[in-house]
């Protein structure tokens, strides 16, 4: 069957409700006029709410009679029913309403939310704290499907660095296998899940943790470095982290490098330049770096010395070796190497 437009399937079946009737459905589905709950509608007809209430009820009745001597209708409900049924038996409503464009041109949200109203297997789950909208037909477990989503959360905060470490579908595999469920189904009934989020790079995990979706500009710059696995310059940690836009508020050089000089899991390896100490590296001035770096290896010469630092430092030769001339805490040595001076 050809596909119809929104508008056109929607005035078809409206054309069965009276003035009033028409009036406070339009207003309740927020279908071109503005929402209205029916306090305000019963003010607005001189009636009480109850009685709005009751003028609803009954135009959704005639809707649904009307709705099932439509063709399109009924092609479109029987679809979106099995699309369902396919898919677990629920749907996020995101999803639900890139199904139902398929079948019907146009459709907006509150569109779709009206027209599954009046299909009598179908309910909507409003978003909560805990989980996105979803359209689920009325057989469907919910309890079961919470309990599922909930013990997979358990599963990730148990294996939570396993999971950081990129096994989390090797967990997931092993999961849905001991729960006999099917993966696409599987996936569909997380995605519902508020708490389980993927991030800018595609790695999985919990929303609460940092290393998946950092909220404070500490955590991420900590995210950014790891996931870049290499020194940045301050500037080049905030355009990352800008761009990655993980709130839509933009962060600020200055800001950034004043996080970057607090935070104790970061250490700077050159003019500008940071890295995480958990690589290894030790927060210190060059003066510092030649001092570790003698009382490890004894007297050095200064080539030794710069290449050394340079391994892992981000100090050009020439600060090195400025800093190496610095007679209160280096002597040189008549074969030409350089130890700490005693005191």
């Amino acid at each position: 069957m050809k596909k119809i437009t929104s508008q056109k399937l929607i005035n078809q079946l409206l054309e069965v409700l009276n003035s009033r009737q028409k009036d406070i459905i339009l207003s309740r589905f927020d279908l071109g006029l503005p929402p209205k709950t029916l306090a305000e509608l019963g003010k607005k007809y001189g009636v009480t709410r109850e009685r709005a209430r009751q003028i609803e009820a009954s135009a959704l009745k005639l809707l649904q009679k009307r709705a099932g001597e439509n063709p399109y209708f009924k092609e479109f409900a029987d679809y979106f029913i099995k699309t369902l049924k396919n898919n677990g038996l629920i749907l996020r409503a995101d999803k639900a309403l890139e199904e139902a464009k398929k079948r019907i041109s146009n459709l907006k949200d509150s569109e779709l939310y009206f027209l599954t109203n009046l299909i009598e297997e179908i309910s909507f789950y409003k978003e909560d704290k805990n989980y996105f909208s979803f359209y689920y037909l009325k057989e469907a477990k919910l309890k079961d499907i919470f309990n599922f989503v909930n013990q997979w959360i358990k599963v990730l905060n148990k294996n939570k660095e396993e999971v950081l470490d990129g096994n989390y579908h090797n967990l997931f595999e092993e999961f849905i296998k001991n729960k006999k469920v099917p993966r696409d189904i599987a996936i569909n009934y997380l995605s519902i899940s508020k708490k389980i989020k993927v991030n800018s790079y595609g790695d999985i995990g919990l929303d609460d943790w940092p290393e998946i979706n950092p909220k404070i500009i500490r955590d991420k710059i900590h995210f950014v470095l790891r996931k870049k696995k290499m020194p940045l310059h301050f500037r080049e940690i905030t355009k990352h982290i800008n761009a990655l836009e993980f709130n839509k508020r933009s962060v600020t050089e200055p800001t950034v490098h004043n996080e970057l000089i607090k935070d104790k899991r970061f250490v700077l390896v050159g003019r500008g330049i940071y890295a995480l100490r958990e690589w290894g590296y030790e927060p210190g001035t060059v003066k510092d770096i030649i001092i570790s770096l003698l009382k490890k290896q004894g007297p050095m010469r200064p080539r030794d010395i710069v290449l050394a630092i340079q391994k892992d430092r981000y100090f050009k030769r020439n600060t090195i070796l400025i800093n190496l001339q610095n007679k209160k805490y280096f002597e040189r040595l008549s074969d030409g190497t350089y130890k700490i001076k005693e005191a």
